[in-house]
């Protein structure tokens, strides 16, 4: 693949996709070298789109444990009624928006339920 600079979303796809094929390749290799150009030229592609980089940034601002618990919610398909662990659905709900820290041994039951180290929650 030439290497460019990416101007389009099109570009920015063909990219990610050589990028994809090129993840095994060898530092010090034409293909090493290849990958990290066009790792430099992807990142600074998305340093300039403005709604990629409100996502991370907002993203970024989410809390470890509530971004946990919320991915837990999502992949096993529950709401705040399903979590009495933490407490009611009123409780959930405040912990979910930041009103409410989320409790040590809420914390031990709920990586317990799920199955994971408690310090995951606090992003370990």
């Amino acid at each position: 693949m030439e290497i460019k600079a990416i101007k389009t979303e099109k570009d920015y796809e063909a990219a990610l996709a050589r990028i994809l094929e090129l993840m095994d390749a060898k530092l010090d290799t034409p293909e090493g070298d290849e990958l990290d150009a066009l790792a430099t030229l992807v990142e600074a592609y998305e340093a300039q789109d403005e709604e990629l980089t409100a996502f991370v940034e907002e993203a970024n601002a989410i809390p470890t444990e509530i971004a946990l618990l919320r991915t837990l919610m999502r992949q096993y398909g529950l709401t705040d009624s399903d979590l009495p662990e933490i407490g009611d659905k009123t409780m959930v709900s405040e912990v979910l928006n930041g009103k409410r820290i989320l409790q040590r041994h809420s914390i031990e039951k709920l990586a317990e339920r799920f199955g994971i180290r408690p310090a995951m929650f606090l992003g370990g």
